[in-house]
């Protein structure tokens, strides 16, 4: 499961973690395409696709004549309200932890229709971005984590992310990292839309969240984007009984 992260992620990766560390602030500039270039080993050509990337996610800014500049917007601080229940969960003095169900790698020949729909893969594919008729590549990382509240199974997250924009997520442990929380801080979210319905557990979230099957739940479902496509997909299932969405107008 584990491959080589491209050389232009690294560098994407390495101007994130310095932006976020604070030694890169808003409005300054940073290391040259030259400089990064002797930095990583790698072409000023590799250097201008990390940097075009981050530029088209708003994270840098392009100056022709001037350099890079880190964008003025907070970047770091998602445009989508995403709720993050491990720190929900902690705010309300409740315990909480997470343990992973399963985690794979998703080609395009195990794609369903739903999933296909929500990443655009066939349209994608279409453009020459991705190459569908390579039936080892990586097209989504499918994870399954059981949150829970006190000991008490609460919610049952079901998500699934394009390979291509975070090659490094399936590598997490995501028994200690929240997954909403390493997406923000990977990669800006643009905007997002989200549906809540009320559905009878099947039987296999059931077993998960301990209720009897069928027993009412509420589900999340919610897509994000960043740079003008879907990053993540996720369906959140939360057992009827305990567990409530409220909020403020």
């Amino acid at each position: 499961m584990t491959k080589q992260v491209p050389a232009y992620q690294r560098i994407k990766n390495a101007i994130l973690d310095n932006i976020h560390s604070g030694k890169w602030q808003a409005g300054e500039a940073i290391s040259t395409e030259m400089a990064l270039a002797e930095e990583f080993g790698v072409s000023r050509m590799t250097v201008n696709r990390a940097l075009k990337e981050l530029s088209e996610e708003r994270v840098l800014e392009r100056r022709q004549g001037s350099g890079t500049f880190v964008a003025q917007q907070q970047f770091n601080h998602t445009f989508v309200e995403v709720r993050n229940i491990a720190q929900d969960l902690k705010s309300a003095n409740r315990d909480y932890q997470a343990q992973v169900v399963s985690k794979r790698v998703i080609t395009a020949s195990m794609l369903d229709d739903e999933l296909r729909r929500k990443f655009a893969i066939d349209s994608v594919a279409t453009t020459g971005e991705r190459s569908a008729a390579d039936s080892s590549a990586a097209v989504l990382y499918e994870v399954k984590i059981i949150h829970f509240a006190d000991t008490q199974p609460i919610q049952f997250e079901e998500r699934w992310v394009d390979a291509q924009k975070l090659p490094e997520f399936i590598e997490q442990d995501f028994s200690i990292i929240n997954t909403s929380e390493y997406l923000i801080a990977k990669s800006p979210l643009e905007r997002g839309s989200y549906t809540i319905q009320a559905l009878a557990a099947p039987d296999e979230i059931a077993a998960l969240l301990q209720i009897a099957p069928q027993s009412p739940t509420l589900v999340l479902s919610r897509q994000t984007y960043s740079a003008g496509k879907v990053l993540t997909f996720v369906k959140m299932w939360h057992a009827g009984e305990r567990y409530q969405f409220s909020g403020e107008l």
